[in-house]
């Protein structure tokens, strides 16, 4: 009863993890438990235009992955995000610019490894957003023999590609790892997958 003030949520931030454009923050001050959030984003070609993001409004949660809303992802977006509970609404705070383009952090891909008779196929599946499935994503791909240094290296394979390796020659235990790989203003890499490790050619 009388004046309650909803203070503004607080850290926003616009920041790129796994492939998505998150915008993250927390609770204002003395915030109560079962506030809401709404939040809005605006891009540097259409200033002052703040679009709805429909997936972000009146959200209990302190977070908005905002890849999918995006329009453009070459053109520097930030979004704005502020707190409302019953009919009072805290103040809009914004976050800084950031573009998808040259600003994404990359995750590793997951390996795939299909084993016949004198060959192996490995393919990597990324935890993509749908909406950047068609940017060109490539990955590298290592392989070694366990307990070695030294690796091939297959690089910058194509998202959907499958490397097939002649397995013949190998016997023992081999590991694959592999990196996703992306090409903006400079390349970027995402840290290696765990390695994936198979007996080939084992007699018995």
């Amino acid at each position: 009863p009388g004046h309650v003030q909803l203070f503004p949520p607080q850290n926003v931030t616009l920041l790129s993890k796994d492939f998505a454009m998150i915008l993250t923050w927390a609770p204002g001050e003395g915030s109560p438990p079962d506030v809401n959030y709404i939040v809005r984003y605006e891009s540097q070609d259409r200033p002052e235009k703040w679009r709805k993001v429909p997936h972000c409004k009146n959200i209990p949660r302190t977070f908005c992955n905002l890849t999918c809303a995006l329009s453009n992802f070459y053109v520097k977006v930030r979004a704005r995000v502020k707190a409302v509970w019953g009919q009072f609404q805290s103040p809009w705070v914004k976050s800084q610019f950031k573009d998808y383009y040259s600003d994404v952090e990359l995750a590793p891909p997951v390996l795939n490894l299909n084993v016949k008779e004198n060959f192996i196929h490995v393919s990597a599946s990324f935890p993509l957003p749908t909406c950047v499935e068609n940017l060109t994503w490539k990955y590298d791909l290592n392989l070694w023999e366990a307990g070695s240094e030294d690796k091939k290296e297959y690089d910058g394979c194509f998202r959907k590609d499958t490397v097939i390796i002649n397995t013949t020659a190998l016997r023992g235990n081999y590991c694959f790892s592999a990196r996703a790989l992306y090409e903006s203003i400079d390349l970027k890499h995402s840290e290696f997958s765990q390695p994936v490790c198979v007996l080939l050619n084992h007699k018995g």
